[in-house]
């Protein structure tokens, strides 16, 4: 098969390689699918160029996310998954160390979940570390209904599904953008008020719009670059949900304070949450994907060929929404 690979890490136009690998077959437990598209998120992109994550194996295919049909089924899956679309999270995870950027992959089929014809493939790949981080974080709220939620960064990945589910919930949903586009986007997710973090203090702009009663929930893109006013804006026995830190990786917490509040904290990692909660998104994003519940944001489209290009426009380029690689000619 087709395939993109690295034997080191560093800057991806110098260390991903384009060419033939074997292609998988599925074991026992497993599908194969065809891939049809590949998602590069910031977790990828680190794996990489190496930050935070040595070597995993002498080789690896990069990208965890993706999405297509499955053409083969090992030893004790039932036959009513051969053929059908899905999309999958997990792929360059957990053990496994060749991932979604190529033409087929193998992988438990646990880990894959029906697509509906409603979704496009590249759409469907978008699908695994956004929308299901988005949906642990907010869960991780308790009962939102009629409560206050910040969303930090709203108009990112994450983010921007964060909105979504929070408003499934019923909740009155705050969000922080760094710009009038940006807030625009977040606002269309349903965003209830937006405050741009560039030209605002983030701490008394939602202290006025809550009126003063504060925030019962956080979603946070960067626990240790906003803790000044996250913290601060949460209520007594309020939660905070953060799944990157990059500002501030070691911040010093209100260890007192927090305690005095009945503050809890919770940090997420896709792979590393419980099987349970990981199996409950996949069947709630599959539910409001049957009502066109869930909007989605395909930033760019790449080749195969072009992954390099797919990681440093993840890398080092803006974006919103989640960066695509076009893994067929046809992919309808």
């Amino acid at each position: 098969m087709k395939a993109i690979w690295y034997t080191h890490q560093g800057k991806p136009s110098e260390v991903l390689q384009w060419g033939e690998q074997p292609t998988p077959q599925a074991g026992p437990g497993q599908v194969r699918v065809k891939l049809m598209a590949s998602a590069v998120n910031p977790a990828d992109t680190n794996r990489t160029v190496g930050r935070s994550y040595a070597m995993e194996a002498p080789l690896i295919i990069p990208n965890s996310d993706g999405s297509g049909l499955i053409d083969q089924v090992g030893d004790g899956v039932p036959p009513r998954w051969l053929g059908q679309r899905v999309w999958l999270y997990n792929g360059q995870r957990g053990g496994r160390h060749l991932g979604t950027a190529c033409e087929y992959i193998a992988l438990d089929v646990g880990l894959v979940a029906p697509l509906p014809d409603n979704t496009s493939y590249f759409e469907g790949a978008c699908l695994g570390i956004p929308c299901m981080t988005a949906h642990r974080a907010v869960r991780l709220g308790g009962e939102l209904e009629g409560k206050n939620v910040l969303v930090t960064g709203g108009a990112g990945a994450v983010g921007h599904y964060a909105i979504q589910w929070a408003k499934h919930a019923g909740a009155r949903v705050f969000a922080t953008v760094s710009s009038p586009s940006k807030a625009e986007h977040a606002q269309n997710a349903g965003a209830d008020e937006c405050v741009n973090y560039r030209q605002d203090n983030v701490l008394n702009r939602i202290t006025e719009l809550t009126k003063g009663a504060g925030i019962d929930h956080v979603v946070d893109v960067d626990f240790g670059g906003n803790i000044a006013h996250t913290l601060a804006l949460l209520r007594a026995n309020g939660s905070l949900a953060y799944y990157a830190t990059k500002g501030n990786p070691q911040p010093k917490i209100p260890a007192a304070e927090l305690m005095r509040k009945n503050i809890s904290l919770f940090s997420i990692l896709l792979n590393g949450v419980v099987a349970s909660e990981r199996i409950r998104a996949q069947n709630e994003i599959t539910e409001a994907l049957e009502v066109n519940a869930l909007q989605h944001t395909v930033s760019e489209v790449f080749s195969l060929q072009d992954t390099a290009l797919a990681h440093e426009a993840v890398e080092f380029h803006p974006k919103r929404g989640t960066v695509v690689i076009q893994c067929a000619e046809n992919t309808n």
